[in-house]
């Protein structure tokens, strides 16, 4: 197996060293998404008096990542994924860079938008090539831990984000962006040399990117995203909706995300693909604990229902990582990784959509159908072998 030759090639201390440092790059990859909301929703509050500003940040930043996942993982195709995992990483860290220069100078909110969409136009295929790295730091036999592993520091870098970004804020919001922008950039500096050229310049596979077995958990990712997004962004409507203070959101949001650790763990340990039975068992749970939250029957309910998608949310992640890590051609597996993250992305648009245009309600109710149906798309398919799920 070529994917492996650099994990037997080298001793087991520095195996483990290589793959530490992919733990550290995947961790602190998220942290400019992560700690955007605060960070620019404070320099918005800076500049215009309203956070409304750092909302559209947020979402140039989001739509960008989508317009850019396929296209910039395309055009560093002809290099390793380690190398070209640092120029996106050096491009983004240039916009954020800029960005803290043009907040600095007052330039108007429109320049700050652009500079947001810039800096997360990197952001799927940067996603994608350090994925591609991890076939070459560990075994097939221990990828699924390594990914519980990555799922569990990926939920503490979205916890722990925002309080930093909240701390740095606290002194000037241009804090918080120049601490999004290095700690971005770590990966650049961490990720290990490893893979060869996923392809020679100007030559492309004649292999469809997406097939339907691929376009399946695709789906699945979309609609997770977007069930979680719904709460995540709805958790202050779903305090005032029960009584509360809006303070009091933490209640759905810190749940949900322990839950998420504890999931990520589970799979960590447990060290092992899936069955057909248990994926579809977790998409069921999935959907019935969104189908709680969007209810809304008590906060009791609620919670519950955030706390049931939480704790699957790192193992059916895992599980479609895994899926395509099987289905994507060698040459294209970069893409397909940048597609997952990016399928993620367009579940958080889709819910931000919703409520946009809606309410709280209705985003939890749209979120919960495209959920069941993603849920029935993956058994149909399992019954038809559409899938490689296992037996």
């Amino acid at each position: 197996m070529t994917d492996h030759l650099d994990v037997q090639a080298v001793t087991p201390v520095a195996a483990r060293g290589r793959l530490l440092r992919w733990f550290i790059s995947s961790a602190t990859l998220s942290v400019p998404q992560a700690a955007g909301p605060v960070a620019f929703s404070l320099l918005a509050l800076q500049l215009e008096g309203a956070t409304s500003g750092g909302a559209a940040m947020i979402l140039a930043m989001t739509i960008a990542q989508v317009a850019g996942a396929v296209p910039l993982t395309r055009l560093g195709s002809s290099v390793t994924p380690a190398t070209a995992l640092r120029f996106l990483l050096i491009f983004r860290a240039i916009a954020l860079a800029l960005m803290t220069l043009s907040a600095f100078w007052k330039m108007p909110l429109e320049v700050l938008v652009g500079l947001a969409a810039a800096a997360g136009l990197v952001n799927g295929a940067a996603f994608g090539y350090l994925r591609t790295v991890l076939n070459e730091l560990t075994p097939a036999a221990k990828l699924p831990r390594a990914l519980g592993i990555a799922a569990t520091l990926g939920e503490a870098t979205f916890v722990l984000s925002p309080v930093l970004a909240s701390a740095l804020g606290s002194v000037s919001p241009l804090f918080a962006v120049c601490a999004m922008a290095v700690l971005g950039t770590l990966p650049a500096l961490l990720v290990p040399s490893v893979g060869a050229k996923v392809q020679k310049a100007g030559v492309r596979s004649s292999e469809p990117t997406i097939t339907p077995e691929i376009m399946i958990w695709l789906l699945c990712s979309t609609a997770g995203g977007a069930a979680v997004a719904a709460i995540e962004i709805g958790a202050v409507a779903l305090a005032l909706e029960f009584g509360h203070a809006p303070a009091l959101a933490i209640m759905f949001t810190v749940p949900l995300c322990l839950a998420s650790v504890a999931g990520g763990v589970w799979v960590s340990v447990r060290n092992r693909g899936a069955s057909r039975a248990e994926v579809i068992l977790k998409l069921l749970l999935m959907s019935a604990g969104s189908a709680l939250v969007a209810t809304s029957i008590s906060v009791a309910t609620t919670i519950g229902g955030a706390v049931l998608m939480g704790f699957v949310l790192a193992p059916l992640s895992t599980h479609y990582s895994l899926e395509l890590d099987k289905l994507a051609p060698p040459s294209k597996r970069a893409e397909i990784f940048a597609l997952l993250r990016t399928a993620n992305a367009m579940g958080v648009i889709f819910a931000s959509a919703m409520m946009t245009m809606g309410s709280i309600t209705t985003a939890l109710v749209a979120t919960t159908g495209l959920m069941i149906c993603a849920t029935l798309l993956v058994a149909v398919a399992s019954r038809r072998k559409l899938g490689t799920l296992r037996p």
